[in-house]
């Protein structure tokens, strides 16, 4: 499956004609050692829907003619160049220009139809835009998309020339922090733990040749009582007579076969190969439409077989009590790993490559850690596929909609946002905070964005647990977005609201606590977690955003050695807290963020802060501890 995907990219993703452009990285900020390698003509060429792979694509990344100009005015002429898909605050764009809710990003660029795709439908994709995006193809309004975070696409075939070249231009609104959207940690005054904006195109754009029947999305999920796969598959235009018809392979050997009835299969499969983090089992799955004995349309992909659920275990020095447990296969499992919050000093919400993304993934593998907590914002498909691969077991956050207005500049905002980001965070303890103020036409966007974005990620099995809200930023209505956030899928665990506001309407209670970490309550019926904890903070001259400005959770200290030490100090508690209850723990965080240098990494990722080996025997000593008990 991996050299499929790396073979497609590499054949089919040159497509971009601006080799002779000049572009250069903008500003003079730290960057990290992939910006180097970001090659105009041909940024980010890897093939961007791993689960769903067709032979035939074209990437559109790459040079484009962009404007930011007032909101209410036409775009007439380009002010330059901007190398897609790095939004335009970020260095790697060769802009880096910040604007506000009063303007907007125009893009703009030519292409051309590959000859051979005659006859077949295109589908124009983006992988995600920030926030509202208006497409025109030719001249001709195509449509538009709202949301920072979800993939989306056109099918432009009405819209194209009969030949040569056509062109694309694409008009981006963002108000980021000066509204109730979904933006996570991006402000327009940034401090502290909050970070510059993200606007505009921020993934790959690219598009594809279909049949008008295909293929359209899947969605695999295993049963293991019955060691069943049940698969379903959307469709668009198929025609009576035609056959769905599906195939699952293990290391190039077939497995399990089906033909789909009404859009449905099972397959059984025998001796199953389970996904685990040390045992990361893939399944290849290929998905065919035939007619007539032809096929239509096929698509390549893959799958994992696991189950996440709830468990009960029973620490026999403590058998006097049940606590509620986190189950992978159905076996407990004590989930440590880092909080990921996925920015980058050069690409800002976009890594610089493909490799850049990997990465971390692979970092926090060799550290020992068997989890990663996406913290309020969601990656391109290809993250997901390297967690799958790798085997890192996924918290996914939904970005949040607001913050804390007291604690960063807010002269900005209207008096509706302020209004929304001034309700109480009840923070370690039961003791209920408030709902935001949050207008219901805002309700109805993050449910809309929220349904996107797990729809979106739902085929990536290493997510098992969904994070609605985050300490009350924009936390609205809990039991109602957890009873809508298990409508769209129930086979995973829901931690209604990291770090307090609890209505206990969900599977986990999770505490935040810094920086040494603390279980000031606990809940019986619920799944107890330490969703954050740590914090602790190292500048290293010559790797900060701001040399003057460094920020961490309390006291900022001097050496790798120091925070080791913390660090080990810590893992001792954790191991404590294991045994009346804690089933994980969450530590913030795995590279410094822009004025936050509490990363075990710097944000250039030049430099790892502490002994690697001794940090990633702390790491399996603290698992290691809740394996004993079982």
């Amino acid at each position: 499956m991996k050299n499929l995907i790396l073979a497609a990219g590499l054949l089919l993703a040159a497509a971009t004609a601006f080799a002779g452009e000049k572009w250069a990285p903008a500003g003079d900020l730290i960057k990290t050692p992939w910006a180097e390698k970001v090659d105009p003509a041909n940024p980010l060429p890897e093939y961007p829907r791993p689960q769903m792979v067709r032979e035939q694509w074209q990437n559109l990344n790459g040079l484009w003619d962009y404007a930011i100009i007032d909101t209410d005015k036409p775009f007439n002429e380009p002010q330059g160049k901007i190398l897609v898909p790095f939004c335009p605050e970020s260095s790697l764009s060769g802009v880096q220009k910040t604007f506000s809710k009063d303007s907007v990003i125009w893009y703009q660029r030519t292409f051309t139809v590959p000859s051979k795709w005659k006859g077949k439908d295109i589908i124009l994709h983006f992988g995600a835009v920030d926030w509202k995006a208006d497409v025109w193809i030719n001249g001709r309004k195509v449509g538009e998309h709202t949301g920072g975070y979800a993939p989306f696409s056109f099918n432009i075939t009405p819209y194209l020339n009969k030949g040569g070249k056509q062109t694309i231009k694409v008009r981006a609104f963002d108000a980021s922090d000066d509204s109730f959207q979904p933006r996570g940690k991006q402000a327009l005054k940034p401090c502290r733990i909050w970070y510059t904006p993200v606007s505009g195109i921020w993934q790959t754009v690219w598009m594809e040749p279909v049949e008008k029947t295909h293929i359209s999305a899947y969605l695999p999920e295993y049963d293991a009582s019955s060691k069943t796969l049940h698969l379903s598959v959307d469709t668009e235009e198929l025609c009576e007579g035609d056959v769905i018809k599906a195939s699952l392979l293990k290391d190039g050997n077939t497995v399990g076969e089906a033909t789909l009835k009404n859009g449905q299969a099972d397959i059984k499969i025998e001796n199953p190969k389970l996904w685990t983090p040390d045992t990361p089992e893939l399944y290849d799955l290929n998905i065919r439409i035939e007619r007539d004995k032809r096929t239509v349309d096929e698509v390549k992909g893959y799958t994992v077989l696991r189950t996440i659920s709830e468990s009960l275990i029973k620490p026999e020095d403590r058998n006097h009590l049940s606590y509620r447990r986190m189950a992978l296969n159905g076996k407990e499992v004590f989930m440590f790993g880092p909080l990921d919050q996925g920015w980058w000093p050069d690409g800002l919400y976009t890594a610089p490559s493909d490799e850049a993304l990997k990465s971390d993934l692979v970092k926090i593998k060799q550290w020992g850690w068997n989890m990663v907590r996406k913290h309020i914002k969601v990656e391109p498909a290809r993250w997901y596929y390297w967690c799958d691969v790798l085997g890192l077991m996924v918290w996914q956050d939904m970005p949040s909609c607001g913050d804390y207005s007291k604690r960063i500049p807010v002269e900005y905002r209207s008096d509706e946002v302020m209004a929304g980001n001034s309700n109480v965070w009840s923070r370690d303890s039961f003791l209920k905070g408030t709902d935001a103020a949050v207008p219901q036409e805002w309700k109805n966007n993050y449910y809309k964005e929220w349904k996107e974005i797990m729809t979106f990620l739902k085929p990536f099995k290493s997510i098992v647990v969904w994070v609605p809200f985050n300490e009350g930023w924009g936390q609205f209505d809990t039991p109602e977005a957890v009873k809508f956030t298990r409508s769209i899928d129930n086979t995973r665990l829901i931690n209604e609201a990291s770090g307090g506001n609890y209505t206990f309407s969900g599977d986990i209670i999770d505490m935040h606590h810094y920086s040494c970490p603390g279980m000031n309550a606990f809940e019986y019926e619920r799944i107890n977690v330490l969703g954050e904890y740590g914090g602790l903070g190292l500048p290293l001259e010559g790797h900060l955003w701001q040399e003057d400005k460094n920020w961490g959770y309390g006291k900022v200290l001097e050496s790798g050695e120091e925070i080791l030490k913390l660090y080990k100090d810590f893992a001792e508690m954790l191991k404590t807290f294991i045994k009346t209850g804690c089933s994980a723990a969450v530590y913030t965080q795995i590279t410094d963020v822009e004025i936050e240098v509490n990363g075990i990494m710097t944000y250039d990722r030049k430099v790892v802060k502490v002994n690697e080996e001794e940090f990633r025997k702390i790491n399996r000593d603290v698992i290691e501890s809740f394996d004993s008990l079982k």
